[in-house]
């Protein structure tokens, strides 16, 4: 018998059951005011209570209590109530005096049942993964039964990572190498044109006619392209990636892939819409508040970003400067000699610049006359001690990196002078092939160091997927660096995962994996600011949950302890939602239960 579908399994009814104590101890009082200090002190004696009883309460729902205590201690705060712009206490009185709430959703009333069973100590969790210590037993009795319990859950582990398939496996190097032939005989190519990165330049599908010649698109996937070119938006994908797409997309392998390239017609209809404003609307970073010159943007004290180039040979959807991309390869994206000279000055004339990240767009879609010249002119400057290279060539076009373009970049390194090093993008395992492999060697083999940010969108998000590229990753000679949470921009709504997500990745699948594995750090850019870390909660604070389901919180700037800066208000995404599109695809969302107690 199929099951009910999540959204339709919580609402008023189910809340009032499983959670009307909550309104029971407001019921009757007087105002709003009274009602959020009655609530205060009812969560912090349920708090109280477990502590004082100890024997009957294990140390796991301890912690579980205590989170949600101090999560909703926080959201019944008044000053949450006005950062937010939502009462949360306004809408519990509300229900607890029989006045209609009709914008109260599922998603509200299942954050609600969570926290009010966390405090309760009713919280139930599944889990998959057969790990329990027996404390009876000690010294090499217990080692061995430790060691044993270890086994069995190494084992659930790669269990669920095997269901993500890498390019490295034989099976997807013979299904590449039909389609890299596939997409050779569609565009009349020999092998040393394909393997030749200027020939991957110069044939770039840029919309679905081209793009439907190297690809099997479905009917959905080639309106939204079509529309997408319609409207003037950057689209562009590299015969190499195209041939990394399945011919039987219906399996979900390049899932991924997919979204990573061809936008959704939700994302279109939005761009479009504030197309002519589209500077305003989608500089989510406030990259136009941060540049003191032009190609230049600075946020930190030490560090600089240069953008010489304002285009790539392949395009991300869910691209930061999706304001700024004109097209894939466009005429006139590379900066004038002018314009990069005074970039040159201002970096040259403010010796707090210790490192400068080259992005763009993509330098690396620059000849490597043209690059060498730019990174040559920043070796010269004497307190420049690290050029970081932002691209992913070496994910949507390996062959960008050639024998003789790694012996000039290693050419540039000092040791004990100056350091080089490249940070790539590699979003999904089947991404990792032995091209890319074969690119990263070329680089570690003249000393430059590459590093990974992955960006932690839906179509990474199953249980241990992340997990699984980072294994592979360590294995092709790239560092994890950073693990994004995705930008809270409304037209790449599809791609956001809530802040909990995240956070249960990095707690319960990202830890299983050894320290060198799991050497990135999980962040949320903040607007204006910069990146926030979300590994401890002293970063931000929970402000309160929409009538949808959304959390919201204050992200605190970067600065904080050392100069005083507004925090930032940020709308996350539904966890009720979230799951529910998990389930779409076949995912269990009893899987994922402990993420309502992650905040």
């Amino acid at each position: 018998m199929a099951r009910e579908p999540l959204e339709n399994r919580f609402g008023l009814k189910r809340f009032m059951s499983e959670a009307g104590g909550l309104l029971q101890a407001i019921r009757g009082l007087g105002s709003v005011e009274d009602a959020r200090e009655r609530l205060f002190m009812r969560v912090s004696g349920s708090q109280f209570e477990s502590l004082r009883d100890r024997e009957a309460v294990s140390d796991f729902t301890l912690t579980v209590v205590r989170d949600c205590a101090r999560a909703f201690r926080g959201m019944l705060n008044a000053r949450s109530d006005e950062r937010a712009g939502f009462s949360l206490i306004g809408a519990l009185w509300d229900l607890a005096r029989g006045a209609q709430r009709p914008d109260l959703g599922p998603g509200f009333f299942a954050e609600m049942i969570h926290i009010a069973a966390g405090l309760e100590g009713r919280a139930r969790l599944t889990t998959r993964y057969d790990f329990r210590a027996d404390s009876a037993l000690e010294g090499r009795p217990a080692a061995i039964q430790r060691s044993e319990d270890l086994d069995r859950l190494w084992a659930r582990v790669e269990e669920v990572m095997n269901r993500y398939e890498d390019g490295l496996s034989r099976p997807a190097a013979d299904r590449r190498a039909a389609r890299r032939a596939q997409v050779m005989s569609a565009l009349s190519a020999s092998e040393s044109d394909f393997d030749d990165w200027e020939w991957q330049a110069a044939h770039i599908a840029t919309d679905e006619v081209s793009l439907g010649r190297m690809v099997r698109l479905s009917g959905e996937e080639a309106a939204a392209v079509r529309a997408a070119r319609r409207h003037n938006l950057p689209f562009g994908v590299t015969p190499y990636y195209a041939a990394l797409m399945d011919d039987d997309s219906g399996t979900g392998r390049d899932r991924a892939l997919r979204a990573q390239v061809i936008p959704t017609m939700d994302y279109v209809l939005s761009m479009a819409e504030s197309r002519d404003v589209r500077t305003c609307a989608f500089d989510f970073m406030l990259e136009s508040d941060t540049s003191p010159t032009d190609l230049v943007t600075r946020r930190y004290p030490s560090v600089a970003i240069l953008k010489p180039i304002n285009t790539c040979p392949q395009i991300c959807v869910y691209c930061q400067r999706n304001f700024e991309i004109e097209d894939a390869m466009a005429p006139g994206a590379v900066a004038g000699e002018a314009d990069l000279e005074r970039a040159f000055e201002f970096i040259t004339h403010r010796p707090a610049l210790r490192e400068i990240l080259v992005t763009g767009g993509d330098p690396l879609a620059l000849p490597d006359a043209k690059i060498l010249k730019i990174l040559r002119r920043l070796a010269d400057i004497p307190h420049v001690d690290l050029i970081r290279i932002g691209t992913r060539t070496p994910v949507s076009m390996p062959m960008r990196i050639t024998e003789g373009f790694a012996e000039a970049l290693g050419g540039l390194r000092e040791p004990g002078r100056r350091e080089i090093c490249v940070v790539t993008h590699v979003e999904h395992p089947y991404e990792v092939t032995r091209e890319l492999a074969q690119a990263v060697d070329l680089l570690r083999r003249r000393g430059i160091g590459v590093y990974n940010q992955m960006v932690y969108t839906f179509f990474v998000s199953r249980r241990f997927e992340a997990a699984r590229l980072r294994m592979l990753l360590r294995r092709v000679g790239i560092d994890p660096y950073y693990t994004f949470m995705p930008k809270g921009k409304d037209e790449t709504g599809s791609f956001r995962v809530p802040l909990a997500r995240l956070a249960q990745e990095q707690k319960e699948e990202a830890r299983l994996l050894s320290g060198l594995q799991r050497t990135d750090e999980a962040v949320y850019n903040v607007p204006g600011l910069g990146k926030n870390y979300l590994r401890a909660v002293q970063h931000r604070d929970l402000l309160t949950i929409l009538p949808d389901g959304s959390r919201v919180y204050d992200f605190h700037p970067w600065e904080k302890g050392i100069s005083e800066r507004e925090p930032y208000v940020g709308k996350d995404v539904p966890i009720l939602s979230y799951l529910s599109r998990l389930e779409e695809i076949g995912e269990d969302p009893d899987d994922y239960s402990s993420i309502w107690y992650y905040y």
